[in-house]
């Protein structure tokens, strides 16, 4: 690879035309300019110059090194300073998180990306096993999780809870264990975790999910509450997936005796800096879900 220190000294000079006025600009001895340009010759293992006198004229070599070199010094310079004069509103963010809280961020990181034109989003839906092996691979770069990482490199940092709660048709009354026997489960990816959950701790009769009969499956959280919102079952999900439901009259949210909440975590590498953009996106994110919280509180 060629050394860019030698490669600024060999283009200076080709722009100078002379070794004394390189070695000012360089702040360099002559006989320093003139072992760059050796070691760079030696390197590539082809002459640049021809030397006559006190003045030289460049080969073929020289001359399209010339070219192409004072290209990528100029590239190096101007990524230099990009990279100094980073922006946090300007390039793309990789984010990754279960559906739920994606239905809750997607809507407002679209409404900040038509306020600042210069950011883009890849934002991908996966459950907790996806976004934490996306994270260690570096893969993306925010992550958020219901679950809390045992790896080392994934780091976690609570950022609040999602309220788990017992959905069926706006036509169904209070929710007694016969009801929900006769109405059966919509089942989803975490059906069976979050109804295990919820249930467990406001139904003594709950031994497990499968006590129901299952009515249907869906693995797209903004339609798991289409066949609940027509009488076809219930089922429970976290809060912001209800909130996200485009005929939030069709379904009923019921309060139980006893709130069963998930953690949240925002989760990043350990080993990888993150560009400002992402730092300044995690504010967002958690200014967002505690707004999202408070509201929640208020319900």
């Amino acid at each position: 690879m060629i050394n860019p220190v030698l490669l600024r000294s060999f283009t200076i000079l080709v722009e100078t035309g002379h070794f004394t006025r390189t070695a000012e600009r360089l702040h360099m001895t002559q006989s320093g300019v003139s072992q760059h340009i050796r070691k760079l010759e030696q390197q590539l293992g082809q002459d640049l110059i021809v030397r006559q006198g006190k003045q030289f004229h460049l080969t073929d070599a020289g001359n399209r090194l010339y070219q192409e070199g004072r290209n990528i010094l100029y590239k190096l310079a101007e990524l230099e300073q990009d990279l100094r004069t980073e922006s946090a509103d300007v390039g793309e963010i990789r984010l990754m998180s279960p559906g739920s809280v994606g239905l809750k961020l997607y809507p407002q990181l679209l409404d900040l990306q038509s306020e600042n034109p210069g950011l883009s989003f890849d934002y991908r839906f996966a459950p907790n096993a996806s976004v934490e092996a996306a994270i260690l691979e570096m893969e993306t770069d925010i992550g958020l999780m219901t679950s809390h990482s045992n790896l080392q490199q994934v780091q976690c940092k609570a950022i609040g809870r999602e309220n788990l709660l017992l959905v069926t048709s706006s036509a169904m009354g209070e929710p007694g264990w016969e009801q929900l026997l006769q109405a059966g489960f919509i089942d989803h990816p975490d059906g069976a975790h979050h109804a295990s959950l919820l249930l467990s701790a406001n139904y003594p009769e709950f031994e497990h999910h499968t006590q129901f009969a299952t009515r249907g499956f869906c693995n797209q959280i903004g339609l798991i509450l289409e066949p609940v919102s027509r009488g076809l079952g219930f089922t429970v999900l976290p809060d912001h997936a209800i909130r996200a439901f485009p005929n939030p009259q069709l379904v009923k949210a019921h309060p139980l005796a006893n709130p069963v909440s998930e953690p949240l975590y925002l989760v990043t590498n350990r080993s990888r800096p993150l560009p400002a953009r992402a730092v300044a996106m995690i504010d967002r994110i958690e200014a967002w879900l505690q707004v999202a919280d408070s509201r929640q509180l208020s319900c």
